[in-house]
């Protein structure tokens, strides 16, 4: 345990203050300023610049609080990422920038406290129970100004904050290459799948189209009972597979949050692994192939190959096509597509064995993001742990 003394966080800040939004809001303006909110800051302490709207110049000369400096700590004050936190640091990409209202901006004398290791604190498990415990409100409320009255920060040495804040820099930035390169395969798949086969819209290699229906089975999948709710058809052994398990599986169904009882399997049907399972309402044109039998709603759409065409194949595909399908959804309350519009379909069917080819080009891709998850798995550990050490004078 360490002996460092503790302060407040109020007490080691020179500056407490949140940004501002014109009247009219924020927007894509030429040569604007980017105002960065709470969905610019993401759990893993860094920023997410793609989707940042912009004030005007005259605006950003105007404003009287949260111009960004380098050094500054960013705290979300409220929204789904209350208390996640960020440091300006030598590469942040913008000479000028701002913030809005939904976040804090705080600066330390760095002479007595480094920002970098205030951040990391604030960043910390210990540092996030901190602030969290100030939160007030319902689901859309957060955290006031004077939550830096009840955080409380070890302060050692400047030289002890140093080494921490070097080690802990270095752990970071292992963990952030590997979030990097995982975004990078996330395209290897659709890049490949363009150079083995072209774009299937313009079919520039003249393969010969079938409509979907015609390669395999394609079917709704069934949940008779009403009310759907009702809870003796679940609890038993049998997978049940929803609309958003399709849409957050990253193209292979690998587990399940829900079952079927034997009286659930009964009013539905099981479907074989290597199912391609396609969203018709919600999420419209999501896929994802089934690694296990299992049983799924209407909402869903289950597609078996015949001998004509590879499943890998198909999913891609359809992938490519889902702008489309969302686009021939009628206009409805709720959008959706039906079975006939995905069995007429026309899907372009390249030589059986370049289907195989893709295929085992996109399990090796699979392969290797698994081992990249384990890796960035081990990585957020030792981060974590090399955070509770330093914050407990252990590292």
């Amino acid at each position: 345990m360490n002996r460092w003394p503790i302060k407040s966080l109020g007490e080691l800040i020179t500056t407490l203050e949140s940004g501002s939004r014109p009247k009219g809001g924020v927007s894509e303006i030429p040569d604007g300023i980017p105002s960065l909110g709470g969905e610019h800051i993401n759990r893993d302490g860094g920023f997410v610049w793609e989707t940042a709207k912009h004030v005007t110049r005259e605006f950003y000369l105007r404003m009287k609080r949260g111009r960004i400096q380098q050094g500054d700590i960013l705290v979300v004050k409220d929204g789904a990422t209350t208390g996640k936190t960020a440091v300006v640091r030598d590469n942040f990409p913008f000479r000028e920038a701002a913030i809005n209202e939904h976040v804090f901006l705080l600066r330390t004398d760095k002479y007595k406290i480094l920002p970098e290791f205030v951040g990391y604190f604030l960043f910390s498990p210990l540092g996030q129970q901190q602030i969290l415990s100030n939160f007030r409100g319902a689901a859309i409320g957060g955290i006031a100004q004077d939550f830096v009255r009840n955080v409380h920060v070890p302060v050692p040495p400047l030289v002890e904050q140093e080494r921490i804040v070097k080690l802990l820099g270095e752990a970071d930035e292992l963990r952030k290459l590997r979030t990097q390169a995982d975004r990078r395969s996330v395209d290897l798949i659709p890049a490949l799948f363009h150079e083995m086969f072209g774009d299937p819209i313009n079919n520039i290699k003249r393969w010969p189209k079938i409509p979907l229906a015609e390669v395999g089975k394609l079917d709704r999948g069934r949940s008779k009972n009403r009310p759907r709710d009702d809870a003796s058809l679940y609890g038993g052994k049998y997978p049940f597979i929803q609309t958003g398990d399709v849409a957050k599986s990253n193209g292979l169904i690998t587990s399940y949050t829900q079952t079927y009882s034997e009286r659930g399997l009964a009013q539905s049907r099981m479907w074989p692994t290597g199912t391609l399972c396609i969203t018709i309402a919600a999420n419209i044109g999501k896929t994802a192939i089934l690694t296990f039998p299992a049983c799924f709603p209407d909402s869903l759409v289950g597609f078996v190959p015949d001998n004509k065409v590879i499943i890998d194949y198909v999913r891609q595909w359809l992938v490519t096509m889902e702008s489309s399908l969302k686009e021939a959804a009628p206009q409805m309350a709720q959008k959706n597509i039906n079975l006939k519009i995905l069995g007429e379909l026309l899907i372009p069917i390249p030589p059986l064995p370049l289907q195989q080819e893709f295929a085992q080009r996109v399990t090796e891709i699979r392969e290797m993001e698994a081992e990249q998850a384990k890796s960035k798995t081990r990585l957020d550990a030792l981060f974590q742990s090399l955070l509770h050490r330093a914050f407990e004078g252990e590292l």
